[in-house]
């Protein structure tokens, strides 16, 4: 009898612990489609509005699908705009982008390598110095930055965006507690003791087993260079100069149908021509991640855990 009880009482504790688990498995998955839906409705509208004329974006459901007909209209109207600047526009954010992005690793890793391998005297002043240098907001910095470039008379080119756009703090602490956490210390101090230099241990050992972050850095770095807007344009004032975020807000400035202020124009720039700028921002953003997602996850664990 005691034992039946015993069983009964088990069975109980257990169906009730199987109650509570799953109510609060869906609980769990009633929040993160929530939060998965307020994320992609934009997402879809932007990719929806392209194929819809300006009277059926405003007019229609927000998410119904147009013509694909419609897309090569307003992609025919966008490169219509200033004789196809908008191809000027997007070879110079490869460029302002790639150029950051190659000093950006090339200082970001060495410098983290350093400060993780090394015992050179100021070394938790350089650490504090980085993390306060993280925490300041990137647009406070952009007057002193511009009065920096224009005292060397590097306004309006190329490396007036480069070069501001190469400094990256965050890199360096990623890559300061990669190597303190990740670098396998046997290893690099058998190395040494077979004779190999700083330089062979960093380009032999250190760099190919930190692939994860240099593709993780790459990818923060490669996104925050794409997405800057308020730097270039603070920095240039040529049109031809624009990467694609100010250009984009070239178009919407003198867009009527957005800026109503400018009056009537000719141009036949509206709302999904705007719309497909949008798409082609985030579009190369959208491939890069898929191809380094691999990387990115693991450059985001490996710090974690102490060896």
């Amino acid at each position: 009898m005691t034992t039946a009880s015993a069983e009964h009482a088990a069975g109980r504790r257990r169906r009730s612990r199987s109650k509570r688990w799953t109510l609060g498995r869906t609980l769990r998955c009633v929040i993160l489609l929530g939060f998965a839906v307020y994320c992609l409705i934009p997402l879809l509208w932007l990719l929806l509005a392209p194929t819809k004329t300006d009277a059926q974006l405003v007019g229609d459901h927000p998410l119904s699908f147009g013509s694909l007909d419609q897309v090569a209209t307003a992609w025919h109207h966008l490169i219509a705009y200033d004789s196809g600047v908008i191809y000027q526009w997007l070879v110079n954010s490869v460029l302002y982008s790639a150029g950051s992005l190659v000093i950006t690793l090339a200082t970001s890793v060495l410098a983290g390598y350093a400060l993780a391998t090394t015992r050179v005297r100021g070394r938790r002043l350089i650490l504090v110095l980085t993390l306060i240098a993280m925490i300041v907001p990137p647009t406070a910095l952009v007057l002193p930055l511009f009065l920096e470039i224009n005292a060397v008379h590097l306004t309006n080119t190329a490396m007036s965006v480069i070069l501001p756009g190469a400094f990256y703090p965050f890199g360096v602490y990623l890559a300061f507690i990669y190597f303190s956490t990740s670098l396998p210390r046997e290893l690099m101090e058998s190395a040494r003791l077979d004779g190999a230099t700083e330089i062979r241990l960093f380009w032999s050992i250190a760099l190919p087993l930190a692939k994860p972050l240099v593709g993780l850095i790459a990818f923060f770095g490669f996104v925050a260079n794409w997405n800057n807007y308020f730097l270039p344009y603070v920095m240039l004032s040529e049109q031809e100069m624009f990467n694609l975020p100010v250009g984009l807000g070239a178009v919407i400035s003198g867009t009527p149908a957005l800026n109503p202020a400018i009056g009537g124009s000719q141009l036949p720039i509206t709302r999904p021509e705007v719309a497909l700028a949008g798409v082609i921002v985030v579009l190369p953003i959208a491939v890069i991640f898929l191809l380094c997602q691999r990387y990115l996850v693991r450059g985001i664990l490996a710090g974690s855990v102490k060896s």
